[in-house]
């Protein structure tokens, strides 16, 4: 029987994306089914939340997004462009956010059609992996959805004529990810339970061996 568990996972996450290819393994090797429940970063869900943050905490994710991603061969580079536009001296996040709205409502439409984990692989390696600059311009997410399967033309007109719908489903994800018991992204839900990190990937695939999680033949 294959099991399934929710993904909250943000684009402008370096966790999210470096949570991907342990979820891409975990998907390969187990009869298991992501859930992909796209959210807005958290500069944009808790307003402020920049200038309130301790100032140490900015360097030191950056030092430990590093180092997971030389630890485990993972290609990574802070964005180019963030896709939250914000100015750093100030912390002030801008009203308008086309880019992360974009690329999260075009995950939303390619988890509708259940091709959502592998667009969200493909576009993060696109934004976080360093290998390309620009990534919101050109034909980079038009890659993406077409290495997810997808008709990139199709989808990208849904995320514009369908965008109030695919705003409320990502705030519905919003506000199941709250009652699931955290706020941080990636977050791992299986029967209701909880699992905040991909430092959590292990404790998940503990949790559902008890419900009977199988290895693929």
């Amino acid at each position: 029987m294959t099991l399934r568990f929710d993904c909250y996972f943000s684009f402008r996450s370096p966790y999210s994306y470096l949570a991907t290819p342990q979820i891409e393994d975990l998907a390969a090797r187990y009869d298991v089914q992501p859930h992909m429940r796209i959210v807005l970063p958290i500069a944009i869900r808790i307003p402020g939340f920049f200038k309130q943050v301790n100032p140490l905490w900015p360097p030191y994710l950056l030092r430990d997004t590093f180092r997971i991603s030389q630890m485990h061969n993972i290609p990574y580079r802070w964005p180019r462009p963030d896709p939250i536009i914000m100015d750093m001296g100030t912390r002030e996040v801008a009203a308008d956010q086309p880019y992360i709205h974009r690329v999260s409502r075009l995950g939303a439409v390619a988890e509708r059609v259940g091709r959502g984990f592998a667009f969200v692989r493909a576009a993060s390696h696109a934004i976080w992996s360093g290998e390309v600059d620009n990534w919101h311009e050109g034909d980079h997410l038009t890659r993406a959805l077409e290495a997810a399967g997808l008709n990139a033309a199709e989808a990208e007109r849904i995320a514009n004529d369908q965008s109030e719908d695919l705003d409320a489903e990502i705030a519905a994800n919003e506000a199941a990810q709250r009652n699931a018991g955290h706020w941080g992204v990636p977050l791992f839900v299986f029967n209701d339970e909880p699992f905040f990190g991909q430092d959590r990937i292990d404790h998940l695939v503990w949790r559902m061996k008890q419900a009977g999680l199988t290895e693929r033949t």
